[in-house]
């Protein structure tokens, strides 16, 4: 039970921050961590403390007085947002590049690794494709793909 409600709020929390974010334009490459997201009950004083001990800046994100851009060396990233409800050790979730996110996710389940629900999904400036997906121990992994999904065109009549 705990496990399903831990990747429907992964799932929406994504989800709703998809206008509000989007992992790093630059190509890290395959297997390499792309973009991050801390959650805290407390932005202000995480800005304050995560500043001050890895010299991050934040930038605002449009639409939004929940979350800020994590900028280190003038590069985004990832993001620092307002949690929902307590903190766990879950809240967090770091995305790792994949070159096809659909067969990363078909791969992952052959692993015994579930697909959050929702998943995959377009970022939405088309600028690539994120999904979560639970390893067997129920930890959530982001996967990042720089390739959009190709639109689904509805079935011919």
């Amino acid at each position: 039970m705990r496990s399903a409600i831990l990747v429907m709020t992964v799932a929406l929390t994504l989800m709703i921050g998809q206008v509000q974010s989007e992992p790093t334009k630059t190509d890290v490459g395959p297997g390499r961590i792309a973009w991050f997201d801390i959650t805290t009950t407390n932005l202000p004083q995480s800005e304050e403390f995560y500043g001050k001990l890895f010299d991050w800046k934040f930038t605002s994100l449009q639409g939004t007085k929940h979350a800020v851009e994590i900028v280190a060396l003038d590069t985004a990233i990832g993001t620092l947002r307002v949690a929902e409800g307590q903190i766990s050790a879950f809240n967090g979730v770091v995305y790792v590049q994949v070159t096809d996110i659909r067969a990363s996710c078909q791969k992952s389940k052959e692993l015994g690794g579930t697909v959050a629900p929702g998943f995959p999904f377009n970022l939405f400036d088309g600028k690539g494709a994120i999904a979560v997906v639970l390893d067997p121990a129920g930890h959530p992994v982001g996967l990042y793909s720089r390739t959009p999904l190709p639109s689904e065109k509805p079935p011919a009549k």
